[in-house]
């Protein structure tokens, strides 16, 4: 599902162009966000597997189990590009199938977002306050559109 969803993002896009940029398929070549190394190439399939096992799609998550997954794939970064795209979407599965209130990072809460995920491990506070706080604009929504959702 996560190549699939990178498929999608990413055809037909500039970088479908280059030689070098695998759309749909991991990284090819070493990248790194906001400065800090991410998984090497060779070993990204690998990490990949050890963070969907842990994880356990099927199972029950809360939206601290859903904020961790989305860290720890974002620190992996399998994709060349369109990493933060490909994992907010699957946040965004993950809320839904886990009747958890989804939630949109939207440009003005990037910032929030960004700092949330460096410091992840060290301060959880950050991140999930944003996603919260990013929730209850979602919740907003949905009682505007008069659309339950208790």
């Amino acid at each position: 599902m996560l190549k699939e969803l990178h498929r999608l993002l990413k055809s037909g896009t500039s970088d479908s162009g280059l030689s070098w940029f695998a759309v749909g398929d991991y990284k090819r070549l070493p990248n790194e966000v906001a400065g800090n190394a991410t998984t090497a190439p060779e070993n990204v399939p690998a990490a990949v597997n050890d963070l969907l096992e842990r994880y356990a799609p099927a199972s029950e998550h809360t939206i601290d189990e859903i904020i961790d997954f989305h860290v720890r794939f974002e620190r992996i970064h399998p994709f060349q590009d369109g990493n933060g795209r490909v994992g907010r979407l699957v946040m965004l599965k993950e809320c839904l199938a886990n009747k958890v209130i989804p939630f949109v990072i939207a440009d003005d809460m990037k910032a929030l977002y960004y700092r949330g995920l460096s410091e992840w491990g060290r301060e959880n506070g950050f991140l999930r306050d944003t996603c919260l706080a990013a929730q209850d604009t979602f919740r907003a929504w949905l009682d505007y559109f008069r659309i339950p959702c208790e």
